[in-house]
């Protein structure tokens, strides 16, 4: 996108066609002490090859390490189609699809991204707009309890992202109603179903698990639904890795209702942790509490296939009483990517890749095992992320980051409280983690043990 600063001229003949003076006669409403005084304290302009150097210099400042973290943003290629189809300026310059008249690309990109996510979790209809896995979850619980009217106690896995439960309990705070309740993990790292079932009675709107769960491991998401259903309430499916959901049974046929993921991982960079992307599922008797946008297939006058928004009953198309939410942002930049991604991995490649990711996680952690004594902290099966117990943590993570290797997350970071978590590593595995990466793993944490 070019941009292209007004002459002196051009604003002259703008402020005579306006009437003013000045342009600060056009903030009259502003206060003279809150102006800025004098000019901005800028370097001057750089031709381009000035500016390509300045900026090269500045990028070979980066510390540059490998890294085992994950713990919800993971490191996965990113084939250059995708950004090629995002920074088309048709997809890059497009706002939001109010006029379908006009907005036939952007409305179409958005209908394959919802047909992907209902084929990748199994349910009915997807929508999209949801601004990332942690707010995603946190929007099934307002949805939940929509449905539920007359409940308000909310039972959440404490296996579930810290950071999403958190962010949930916001959201919560501010809707005046509706209570988290978190469930304690059995010994296997798994939710633990006999305290769900106890906890479970006719004021409970909704059972939430992880799948797989912060900790890596794959939760027993049916039997959790069963438990949910025989007491009335929804079932939900928190999904931080995405790419699971290309090899573990879909949550639909896990008896979930509602089925929210982070779809970082689908065409995404880690950049600086963001940007994320919300995936939101759900079984059709309940659309009409679903929040965000949902775009349909129709034909025109003349039987041409046309794409519309078929239920936005966000704020900005219907009374505030009555919305769903107040999710503004289209997200659809990140929408287009994740459809891109996809499109190009199709059904096959995308459980090879998945497939690919289980198999390097298991042989580093089998590595682990045999050459650095290192155990894994749960029994219970994992995807692509794992928890291992490092009896001095905090040091061997301390040595090892100045030694250029970020070993995983301390999960005590996260979780200061829970004592029994103060050794923990978290360790996540992709496709992107090289040998190299692996053997200087092995080694720090044999160092570690022979220490």
């Amino acid at each position: 996108m070019r941009f292209i600063p007004h002459t002196k001229s051009d604003v002259a003949s703008m402020l005579e066609a306006v009437g003013v003076a000045s342009v600060d006669d056009l903030f009259p409403t502003v206060p003279a002490t809150l102006r800025a005084r004098g000019g901005l304290d800028l370097p001057a302009g750089l031709g381009e090859r000035e500016v390509m150097e300045h900026m090269s210099a500045l990028a070979a400042l980066n510390d540059v390490q490998a890294s085992f973290l994950g713990a919800g943003c993971y490191r996965h290629f990113v084939p250059a189609a995708v950004s090629v189809v995002m920074g088309r300026a048709e997809f890059a310059t497009a706002y939001t699809p109010y006029q379908p008249e006009v907005s036939q690309g952007t409305l179409q990109a958005t209908f394959e991204f919802q047909t992907y996510v209902a084929r990748l979790t199994g349910l009915d209809v997807a929508n999209a707009s949801m601004y990332d896995g942690a707010s995603a979850f946190a929007e099934a619980l307002l949805m939940a309890l929509r449905v539920a009217k007359n409940r308000s106690r909310l039972l959440v896995s404490a296996g579930l992202h810290p950071e999403y439960i958190e962010v949930a309990r916001t959201y919560l705070g501010g809707y005046g109603r509706g209570e988290i309740v978190e469930v304690p993990l059995a010994a296997d790292g798994r939710t633990d179903l006999r305290a769900l079932e106890s906890l479970l009675g006719d004021d409970v709107a909704a059972v939430a698990v992880g799948y797989p769960n912060f900790f890596g491991v794959i939760e027993d998401v049916a039997g959790a639904s069963r438990l949910a259903k025989r007491a009335g309430a929804l079932s939900i499916s928190v999904t931080a890795e995405a790419l699971a959901l290309a090899l573990l049974r879909t949550p639909a046929a896990c008896g979930v209702d509602i089925a929210v993921a982070e779809g970082q991982s689908f065409g995404l960079p880690t950049s600086f942790g963001g940007p994320g992307l919300g995936l939101f599922a759900t079984r059709a008797a309940y659309v009409r509490q679903m929040p965000g946008r949902l775009v349909g297939e129709t034909v025109d006058d003349e039987g041409r296939r046309g794409y519309v928004l078929t239920l936005a009953t966000r704020e900005q198309h219907i009374r505030r009483d009555k919305a769903t939410s107040n999710i503004c942002t289209n997200q659809g930049l990140a929408a287009l990517c994740a459809t891109v991604f996809l499109g190009l991995a199709g059904r096959r490649g995308l459980r090879e890749l998945a497939i690919e990711n289980t198999r390097a996680a298991h042989r580093v952690a089998e590595r682990l095992r045999r050459e650095a004594g290192v155990e894994l902290a749960f029994g219970a099966p994992f995807f692509n992320e794992f928890t291992i117990d490092v009896p001095d943590c905090e040091q061997m993570f301390a040595r090892a980051v100045a030694g250029g290797l970020v070993p995983g997350l301390r999960v005590a970071a996260l979780l200061p409280e829970r004592r029994e978590h103060r050794n923990r590593l978290l360790v996540a595995v992709t496709e992107c983690t090289t040998e190299a990466d692996v053997d200087m793993l092995v080694q720090r944490l044999t160092a570690r043990a022979a220490a």
